[in-house]
């Protein structure tokens, strides 16, 4: 069993859980809020979007997309952003603070508690929790995803030390580097929600194209920043909208073009409806073949962004696609007609 970046007895569990409340073991090192917190900084952007700390990692979300409707992405392949990583949390001090207490309580037992001397004062390879070293590094600990993702319990790398300008130890997989900052910001960004406007706006006609686009200035860039200043990295992950899919909600149904995918033009997603265009063909709209009756048709608006990333050092590159969409009940009526 882990427990905050301990490795810890199977046979201790129960103990640890009884003993978990204990004000010692709530001890917090600079990194920011322990396992499972988030800490909420000052307003950045005078719109109500605030910077955040979670797990050792300043998150700046002041070019994020806002909106009650705005959403996370969702990858378009089985990739997924990190579930734990590691990053700073103690200076020597604050380790010792932590720790001391732990093992003053006896809780864990004698073996392990020994162990633990051993390893972080006795010189294996620690010797008296690295002081002669502070201010020239810090002791990296497990970070969790706040919603616990599958794999949330693979780090279990004890706590470690790195020299302030050193990269982590070699093998360790997910310690915070610029790509693994650029990932967690992926799992931060939000894009605005994806209602498209539909003309005719009243209800759609049978047999006659509706025409669909999304407002051009809500849909734009938007990126979100990660960055551990304690040792100087940073990443930046943008989200560029580059199409709009509609599926009409029924099969008796036909979208512009053929395959119901609207590409970017020019900056903008379809193209706004104009009086005197009712039976042209639009760049971007569907043509329903029935009417809906008493009832609707689920017109689902699934917008695909891309995503860039750069960082520290000149670092860069792309992260998978992501999509984000949306159902609107759509009305579609049977156009009347007078026979004289």
């Amino acid at each position: 069993m882990r427990r905050d970046g301990l490795l810890v007895p199977l046979g201790l569990a129960v103990t640890l859980i009884l003993t978990a409340a204990a004000p010692a073991y709530a001890e917090k090192g600079f990194g920011g809020a322990t396992d499972g917190e988030t800490e909420q900084h000052a307003d950045t952007s005078g719109d109500g979007t605030v910077s955040v700390t979670v797990g050792g990692v300043v998150f700046d979300r002041s070019k994020n997309g806002s909106g009650r409707s705005a959403g996370a992405l969702t990858p378009s392949t089985s990739w997924t952003p990190p579930p734990c990583w590691y990053a700073p949390k103690y200076t020597p001090e604050q380790l010792q603070k932590y720790l001391e207490p732990i093992w003053e309580a006896g809780s864990t037992g004698h073996e392990w508690d020994a162990k633990q001397r051993d390893r972080y004062v006795k010189g294996h390879p620690y010797k008296d929790f690295n002081k002669d070293k502070a201010g020239k590094g810090y002791f990296w600990d497990s970070f969790v995803d706040e919603d616990f993702p599958p794999g949330w319990d693979s780090c279990e790398e004890q706590i470690f030390w790195v020299d302030q300008g050193d990269p982590p130890p070699a093998g360790i997989e997910n310690a915070v580097t610029p790509e693994i900052l650029a990932e967690l910001a992926y799992s931060e960004i939000r894009v605005p929600g994806t209602e498209v406007t539909l003309a005719p706006a009243e209800a759609a006609k049978v047999n006659l194209p509706t025409w669909a686009w999304l407002d051009g200035a809500e849909f734009k860039p938007v990126s979100v920043t990660a960055s551990v200043p304690v040792i100087g990295i940073e990443a930046t992950a943008t989200a560029e909208p580059v199409s709009l899919e509609i599926e009409p909600g029924t099969p008796d149904a036909e979208t512009f073009p053929a395959s119901g995918v609207c590409e970017i033009n020019g900056g903008r997603i379809g193209e706004p409806y104009a009086k005197g265009k009712a039976e042209q063909t639009p760049p971007c709209g569907v043509k329903y073949l029935r009417s809906s009756g008493d009832g609707t048709f689920p017109l689902q608006a699934t917008v695909t962004w891309k995503i860039e990333w750069t960082g520290t050092g000149g670092a860069g590159g792309d992260l998978p696609d992501g999509s984000f969409g949306a159902t609107q009940d759509v009305v579609v009526q049977e156009i009347q007609a007078i026979n004289r």
